[in-house]
């Protein structure tokens, strides 16, 4: 394991030369909030800030993205015909991401890049990134990261992990990307790895809330799915989607064409599950009408449908976002409290199965 020492004072220079090989982006303040964006000329990340108002997701799965232009001018030999719309590939740094944003990166990916379907627009974006990743020393109250196969130190999706100790910070070599980004930052003097271990400990120490989990994967779909939980759960839900747009790990889009005067495009967007409009086919059908059968797909995808079918624990990280901001109070802990304590044996006595 290396570890790499990093005096804060020598910091912003180190951003800066690394301005020579990367487009830089990290979060930085947007009035009562914080966000993640490209760094200008001259701006740091600001790495004291706890958790983004949203995720980074977006730097590789844009919320609008265009994937094609084309030319409606009958004169145009190329009339009709869709083509890429030109990108920029180049290589990219995001510093300061917390690390159940990168894991959430690694369960996006599966979804983006499989043995059915590799998405060009994820994957060219994804591989021209190095991740540097921020340790969280103080969680924030609603963080359950611990419980949800992830961490304040988690390194899965990260190519290099900071860890701040005050005047200086630590930093844990992941991956060959992220050896080679500290080498172009100049960052070269050995660190305390038992300093960074420690630290490890006393931040999942601090995690104070948690999710219950152990029985999804054994309760059955259809028992989860005719619970009578429902109802309740959803009575105050408002159908606003804020839940899936805070989420690192929503990863619904709808496709549209754009066209203005003689020319249009073909654009990527972010939508959600909870929309009505989500599931209605050309016919005018909605299997999904009514909100009590959008939230409980919502949370069936996240807590039953993703570990069924991958088998890599359910599909949230605990960063807590949905819980902060949800404005009716819907909390996924207690959700996936009451989906797994279901009791399926009583369940299906119940109903005569």
């Amino acid at each position: 394991m290396k570890v790499i020492k990093i005096d804060k004072a020598e910091w912003t220079q180190a951003v800066e030369a690394l301005r020579e090989s990367f487009r830089l982006f990290g979060p930085v303040r947007q009035r009562d909030y914080a966000n993640f964006k490209e760094l200008a000329t001259g701006e740091t990340p600001e790495l004291e800030i706890q958790n983004t108002r949203l995720s980074p997701k977006s730097l590789v799965f844009p919320q609008s993205e265009t994937m094609m232009d084309y030319s409606l001018d009958k004169e145009d030999e190329e009339q009709g015909i869709c083509k890429e719309a030109p990108k920029d590939y180049s290589p990219r740094a995001v510093l300061g991401l917390r690390p159940c944003d990168a894991k959430a990166m690694v369960l996006v990916h599966m979804n983006f890049d499989n043995g059915d379907y590799q998405d060009p627009y994820w994957l060219n974006l994804y591989n021209a990134t190095t991740f540097v990743g921020l340790a969280c020393d103080t969680p924030c109250r609603t963080c359950f990261c611990t419980t949800a196969g992830c961490g304040p130190y988690h390194e899965e999706g990260l190519d290099l992990l900071l860890s701040d100790q005050g005047d200086h910070y630590l930093a844990k070599v992941i991956t060959d990307k992220g050896e080679a980004l500290a080498d172009k930052a100049g960052w070269t003097t050995d660190g305390d790895a038992k300093a960074m271990v420690d630290a490890s400990a006393a931040a999942e120490g601090k995690i104070t809330a948690s999710i219950e989990t152990d029985r999804l994967q054994a309760l059955g779909t259809l028992d989860l799915h005719g619970a009578d939980f429902w109802e309740d759960i959803s009575f105050s839900c408002i159908n606003c989607g804020t839940c899936t747009f805070v989420c690192p790990t929503c990863w619904c889009f709808d496709i549209q064409d754009e066209v203005y005067g003689k020319k249009g495009v073909r654009m990527r967007n972010w939508d959600s599950c909870m929309f009505p409009i989500f599931t209605v086919h050309t016919t005018g059908h909605n299997p999904r009408d009514t909100k009590l059968a959008r939230l409980r797909q919502r949370f069936m995808h996240k807590l039953k449908y993703f570990v069924d079918k991958y088998d890599k624990g359910i599909m949230c990280v605990g960063c807590g976002r949905c819980v902060q901001q949800c404005p009716v109070n819907i909390d996924i802990r207690k959700v996936s409290q009451t989906m797994n304590s279901l009791d399926a044996e009583n369940f299906c006595a119940v109903q005569g199965e």
